[in-house]
């Protein structure tokens, strides 16, 4: 099977760029399954029942997030109603929403787990202790693993951990696409970063100024999302059906 991943959509900027060139690259690539980190898809952040509408329209299967995913409470019910829209599985039980689901294939199952990271991020469930416990319940051999995380070092870590026991690991949250895509012995291809959807002139989606002042002087400042030209980033990803094992990875970019 052929996996496309595409890494955090910024704005309503980003959504119009999913929705302008997912479906010819699903089209184009012969893309099976697509999954979409969604958690900055609103304006401002977090995700709207608005902005994963138009995802999903645009040929998204699953939907991630992470720390901004359950910033917006509009979101609760169509979390709670587990249709593919995942919040990260490590979150406290009692957090709306899931952490991993299985798509039907007809002929076989793929599982998507979100887990995010706990370094510079908020004390949650330990990833690694998370996925001890739960990855040998999850009834699949396809196994897509969204690690969103701060921490290249944590990112890594978790990903030499899983080598041969899931499919695919991809990061999301940096915003900023990595060149380390690869095949590891056991067969899992990653990516420290998927990259962004949304304003190629921006730090990490947000217009440069605002970055600026809010580093250079510590004080509040309201973050507003840039305008002007866009990009989408993620991965195209071959998946032997058989085996689970990846045996191609390759970046893409659309400018």
């Amino acid at each position: 099977m052929r996996v496309l991943a595409l890494g955090d959509v910024v704005g309503q900027a980003g959504c119009d760029m999913v929705r302008r060139h997912l479906p010819r690259l699903r089209q184009e690539e012969g893309v099976d399954f697509c999954v979409v980190n969604g958690e900055n898809s609103a304006e401002g952040n977090g995700i709207l029942p608005s902005s994963a509408k138009q995802l999903f329209d645009a040929g998204a299967d699953v939907i991630t997030t992470g720390n901004h995913g359950l910033r917006r409470r509009e979101i609760n019910d169509l979390l709670d109603q587990n249709t593919g829209l995942l919040r990260p599985a490590n979150y406290h039980p009692s957090a709306h929403g899931f952490g991993w689901y299985l798509y039907d294939m007809l002929s076989y199952q793929v599982a998507v787990i979100n887990l995010q990271g706990t370094v510079y991020l908020d004390n949650i469930e330990n990833p690694f202790a998370w996925i001890d416990r739960m990855l040998d319940t999850i009834d699949a051999r396809i196994k897509i693993v969204d690690f969103h995380a701060e921490a290249t070092s944590e990112k890594l870590a978790l990903s030499y951990y899983l080598d041969g026991r899931v499919s695919l690991l991809f990061g999301t949250h940096t915003h900023v696409q990595t060149a380390d895509e690869r095949i590891y012995p056991g067969g899992m291809g990653y990516i420290t970063d998927l990259g962004m959807c949304g304003p190629s002139e921006s730090v990490l989606g947000v217009r440069p100024e605002l970055a600026i002042r809010r580093l250079s002087t510590h004080l509040p400042t309201r973050f507003e999302n840039a305008d002007g030209p866009c990009h989408l980033c993620g991965i195209v990803a071959d998946i032997d059906e058989k085996s689970g094992k990846t045996t191609k990875i390759t970046r893409i970019e659309i400018k």
